[in-house]
């Protein structure tokens, strides 16, 4: 070897992921949250292949989708913390306008009203508040003191609760009652003291009686009672959770090979693309399927919540941490909802279930906890 030949350091592995980190910080994105984010995915593909009777065209359908919210990803990431808190006033105000308008004039589907169609698109302005209402509340108390005080407390009521009643109006329980968790997320990490946390638990309390006696439909109390004694009605409302309940309990521990779960495929299974999909994966690939797509939003859970502590200001802190906490409540309450643990409220499960406005909406939250992130010695800027 000639003493001006380059001498070759580190192997081709290493310097492919030396070249594939240095594209990433480029691009604002973090590599291990992409990664879980990319697995899930795949999984859902897997499923959804599966679950909609091995149609090849509903699993492109949601590739495009995926593409789509890998894009507003992308870009998102790209975007400075200062930027996120000037517009997040007016996202909320825009999304508040458009769940008006759907409240009025939306289209309506499966006996609810929660669309605007403009022809070449149909999506769920709600979908909007699920990014806008915690924006907001981190946005109003950046540079508040924290705790926040009484008065502080009654305007994040406002921007909360405002969206939250549109939204469960069309009627969408499970969509309102998110939008409200993603916000109170917000406030609870904002060091509210304990007397106000169980105060505001009595007032929930008793907005969930005033809603009971006159805000819930007959059908969204019926879930309620169902859940208490689904046997009570085999075969009306307590049929979803019966059949899911079933599906997960035949696969075992090793489930009964993909394309094969009798439910499922069978057809016994309502919504086993959308809001059920989870009672596929019991099914089909048993418990030990279902304990790796748990893990896998584990890591992604807790791969979110470092970044968010990493950050650097009240704004960041608060809204990456609502955006990773919200996730996960996300995965709690749909597998909670087919397991029978809690009441079928029709939230779908992040990533895999069949969906186009939800899953653009959930990836385009991590590119923001991205932003806030890798800009987090820019947040002056």
């Amino acid at each position: 070897m000639g003493i001006y030949e380059p001498i070759e350091t580190g192997s081709r592995s290493q310097r492919t992921f030396s070249f594939a980190a240095r594209v990433l910080g480029a691009l604002k994105l973090d590599g291990p949250l992409l990664i879980g984010l990319g697995l899930i995915t795949v999984y859902g593909f897997v499923i959804l292949y599966s679950a909609s009777g091995q149609s090849w065209n509903r699993v492109a359908d949601a590739a495009i989708r995926a593409c789509l919210g890998g894009v507003a990803m992308c870009a998102l990431a790209q975007v400075k913390p200062a930027f996120l808190r000037r517009l997040a006033a007016p996202l909320w105000a825009l999304g508040v306008v458009l769940l008006v308008v759907v409240d009025i004039t939306g289209h309506i589907g499966k006996g609810a009203q929660r669309w605007l169609d403009l022809g070449f698109i149909r999506f769920q302005p709600s979908e909007i508040m699920k990014l806008a209402v915690p924006m907001t509340c981190a946005w109003w108390l950046h540079e508040r003191p924290l705790p926040p005080s009484f008065a502080s407390l009654c305007v994040l009521a406002g921007i909360i609760l405002l969206p939250t009643g549109l939204t469960i109006m069309q009627p969408d329980l499970g969509t309102g009652g998110l939008i409200m968790i993603g916000g109170m997320m917000v406030v609870i990490m904002a060091g509210l003291q304990f007397r106000i946390i169980f105060g505001l638990a009595g007032l929930g309390a008793l907005a969930g009686w005033l809603a009971w006696q006159y805000v819930l439909y007959d059908y969204q109390k019926q879930r309620v009672f169902t859940l208490l004694d689904p046997e009570s009605d085999k075969l009306g409302a307590g049929y979803h959770i019966i059949q899911s309940q079933i599906a997960i309990g035949s696969g075992g521990v090793f489930g009964k090979g993909l394309l094969n779960g009798s439910q499922g495929q069978l057809e016994f299974l309502p919504e086993r693309t959308t809001d059920f999909i989870y009672a596929m994966v019991g099914e089909e690939l048993g418990l030990l399927g279902a304990t790796i797509l748990l893990l896998l939003y584990l890591f992604v859970v807790g791969r979110a919540l470092y970044l968010a502590v990493e950050t650097q200001d009240t704004f960041a802190r608060l809204l990456a941490g609502s955006i990773a906490l919200t996730f996960f409540v996300y995965v709690f309450i749909n597998a909670g909802m087919v397991s029978g643990l809690i009441p079928v409220v029709g939230v779908p499960l992040p990533l895999v279930s069949y969906g186009g406005t939800s899953m653009v909406t959930l990836l385009a939250g991590f590119g923001i906890l991205m932003s806030l992130y890798s800009h987090r010695k820019l947040v002056a800027s």
